[in-house]
């Protein structure tokens, strides 16, 4: 006797690659965290501790390489000092009157710091001593300004001129 077919139902949609770029509302979230983090002068390795985490866990939180768990988002919160509301401020949709919301302005500081190369900066930074730590501050403040001089300025400067009087302390 032979065994009736079985119908095959074939997906219409592809399936969702996980590898692709994490959800735009995990990526608003993720920098809420950084932002509020910085703002509260607190180190991805002091909030990390606090709630229980690795720093690398929190890194991935705030670039949404990972989710954040609504508990975890909460302890977050708790450790900040912040409502978990304070997160998803400036999300669209997701003001009480449904209103358009303006997405808060990405600050590209605390992207850099956030980066590879922004911890790896900041971590050789931090081991500095504090004068010398002073001196590559003030030498950084003198390449910005020469940097910021029109074109028609800095072409003027010959390659032989000595540096500014900041880039000689160091």
């Amino acid at each position: 006797m032979l065994k009736p077919q079985r119908s095959v139902l074939l997906r219409t949609v592809p399936k969702p690659n996980i590898d692709n770029d994490p959800h735009p509302a995990d990526q608003h979230v993720g920098r809420q965290i950084a932002t509020v983090r910085v703002q509260s002068d607190v180190s991805q390795a002091q909030l990390a501790r606090s709630i229980g985490i690795s720093f690398q866990q929190l890194q991935k939180y705030e670039n949404a390489r990972n989710r954040v768990s609504a508990s975890m988002l909460y302890e977050i919160a708790s450790s900040l000092g912040v409502p978990v509301a304070r997160f998803f401020e400036g999300l669209p949709g997701n003001d009480e009157a449904r209103v358009e919301a303006r997405p808060l302005p990405v600050d590209e500081r605390l992207d850099f710091i956030a980066s590879a190369e922004g911890r790896r900066l900041i971590e050789r930074l931090v081991n500095l001593p504090p004068r010398v730590r002073a001196r590559v501050s003030s030498l950084i403040a003198a390449l910005g300004e020469e940097l910021a001089l029109p074109d028609t300025e800095a072409n003027s400067e010959t390659a032989g001129e000595s540096a500014p009087a900041e880039c000689k302390a160091v």
